[in-house]
């Protein structure tokens, strides 16, 4: 089991350690801590979950320090993410051991350096290039004229379709779908007409795509997510999409083709999009919400069950949707006092 001192810990990450230098084994909540681990406290409000934790050690904020002098500490700019860059410490990424399992399949004409990792079931297509120390999982496929960079990582049951380029330390989960074909058809008069869809999936750099997620193949020209863009589960990424840079997009997300989406923008779980509109950099749209045009002032927070209505007027709006059978009746006596009585409807329509 892993063991680090605090003074070992701010060594390897900065910070500031107070009290005792204690080792700590792992990470874990304020509420399920124990003497030899580590917890953070991000939010102000769960101060006194400090005070009652059996944590060994806490990180906080330089603003909270002094309120638990007499306990280790480490005192963090930003505890919350110290405290994923510890638990990273205790949970280190899985590098390449090297080597192909007898029951891949890998084309004569693949360039699979030794120090990639090929597990049982693997299929790598003709003209196929992998970078160094890729992790290549049980029962993935790359199809063929592919290029995957160094330390890329396809967990079991990953799929990349054909001419698809994956940038470095790029991690795709089970049952993602890289470069399947876009949703394109024409009206043929008594049938649809399937377009080709001659383009690719171009990924950059660190990019993270979710379990089951699908990301089409562009039309003519490549889909593509930039550097660093992580992606949940269980999202659909539409044909000729562009995805900018370092944006986050929750699960059962669904963004329709040739939409484009800026840098830093965070999108909640459940949104769903029209096509063909621009969302600008740092954008953040909340959970649940219907996006029907372009947002093209950059962040903007957008939310609501009404589409694309700016957060402060949806929660402005959402005090009086609770109230509004109550207003109804209001109206209704007041229209009765003025002699001003609205046309009569049942109560199924009001």
């Amino acid at each position: 089991m892993a063991s680090y001192t605090l003074s070992q810990i701010t060594a390897e990450l900065g910070g500031e350690w107070r009290g005792d230098d204690i080792a700590v084994t792992a990470v874990r909540p304020l509420a399920d801590a124990q003497a030899d681990h580590i917890s953070f406290l991000a939010n102000p409000k769960y101060k006194a979950e400090v005070t009652d934790s059996q944590a060994g050690a806490v990180i906080v904020s330089a603003k909270s320090a002094d309120e638990f002098a007499g306990r280790s500490l480490i005192v963090a700019a930003d505890p919350y993410l110290y405290f994923a860059k510890v638990a990273r410490l205790f949970s280190p990424v899985v590098k390449a051991a090297g080597g192909v399992h007898p029951t891949a399949v890998i084309e004569p004409s693949a360039i699979v350096p030794s120090s990639c990792e090929i597990g049982a079931n693997v299929y790598i297509g003709a003209n196929t290039v992998l970078g160094e120390r890729c992790r290549i999982l049980a029962n993935s496929v790359v199809q063929h004229d592919c290029t995957l960079g160094d330390e890329t990582v396809l967990h079991p049951n990953a799929v990349v379709y054909y001419g698809c380029t994956l940038g470095k330390r790029v991690e795709i989960h089970s049952g993602a779908v890289i470069g399947a074909d876009g949703f394109g058809l024409a009206f043929a008069g008594d049938s649809w007409f399937k377009i080709p869809q001659t383009g690719a999936v171009t990924l950059g750099d660190d990019v993270e795509i979710g379990s089951n997620t699908n990301i089409d193949r562009g039309a003519m020209s490549d889909t593509t997510v930039g550097n660093g863009t992580k992606i949940d589960n269980q999202i659909q990424i539409g044909h000729n999409c562009k995805i900018g840079s370092h944006t986050v997009i929750a699960a059962k997300t669904g963004i329709s083709g040739s939409v484009t989406i800026g840098n830093y923008c965070i999108i909640g779980g459940g949104v769903g999009t029209v096509g063909h509109i621009e969302i600008a950099d740092k954008t953040n749209i909340g959970g649940g919400t219907c996006l029907t045009h372009s947002i093209t002032e950059p962040g903007q927070h957008i939310a609501g069950i009404f589409p694309d209505m700016p957060y402060k007027e949806w929660v402005r709006n959402g005090v009086h949707i609770r109230h509004l059978n109550e207003m109804n009746k209001r109206i209704k006596q007041l229209e009765k006092m003025l002699g001003t009585d609205a046309p009569s409807h049942n109560d199924s329509e009001n």
